[in-house]
């Protein structure tokens, strides 16, 4: 470990560690890369993270305002309109998340083959 820093996300209370938890969730990544391409309201954001819930997505947003990733602009339009974008804390995670994100897609096919040859040779124990 590294000496001399302030935080240290392998202790339990260590705040650093929360951020872990709250980015390590598949909505948020979503969300921050999503976003890292162009600002949306939320409808459209629902309709670009397929799967998401609109309760899930409101609670999404409103941790990322909170942590200070994204901001919340209302637009004064009928019916009011509000559009989130990533802040530049939000763009440096950003770009992070965008790594994983690649990542994931080019190294699915292995992943798929190694779970595909455990599950086989657990099979062939029982």
């Amino acid at each position: 470990m590294i000496k001399g820093l302030k935080y240290n996300v392998y202790q339990q209370h260590c705040p650093a560690r929360l951020f872990f938890e709250k980015i390590a969730d598949k909505w948020v990544l979503l969300i921050i890369n999503v976003l890292s391409q162009e600002a949306q309201h939320f409808n459209l954001l629902k309709k670009n993270i397929e799967g998401i819930s609109p309760k899930v997505l409101s609670q999404k947003l409103k941790m990322l305002e909170r942590d200070g990733f994204i901001a919340r602009q209302v637009q004064n339009t009928s019916p009011i309109r509000v559009e989130y974008s990533l802040t530049a804390l939000g763009l440096e995670v950003a770009e992070m998340a965008y790594q994983l994100k690649d990542w994931a897609e080019s190294n699915i096919e292995q992943i798929i083959y190694a779970q595909q040859r455990y599950d086989a040779v657990q099979a062939a124990t029982e």
